[in-house]
């Protein structure tokens, strides 16, 4: 799990995900939609992808992509993203980690 924290710190907003993944590819422009420029880890082309898939499930991801960790803490999967958009608390969140500005 320490390559997912220290992939997840290195931008404000990180995606794991893959590149087959419609989920994934729909998070990422909402994101996008934002003006946020989110680093993306296709796990399916990472010589570790299959371990670091097997990390973020043992981290509760399930399926284990999308998983998006903002301002370096995880904040889940597409369903939290989508849940968190509806409620008008994800451009605040991005806000918060620097990675839109008002």
């Amino acid at each position: 799990m320490d390559i997912i924290a220290k992939l997840a710190s290195e931008n404000s907003v990180v995606i794991f995900s893959k590149s087959n993944c419609c989920m994934s590819h729909a998070i990422d422009m909402l994101i996008r939609g934002y003006g946020a420029n989110p680093r993306i880890y296709e796990l399916d082309q990472l010589a570790m992808g299959d371990q670091m898939e097997k990390d973020l499930m043992a981290m509760g991801c399930n399926p284990s992509v999308p998983a998006v960790f903002i301002n370096k803490e995880f904040i889940g999967g597409s369903n939290e993203i989508i849940s968190l958009n509806v409620r008008g608390k994800l451009k605040p969140l991005l806000i918060k980690a620097n990675a839109i500005w008002v």
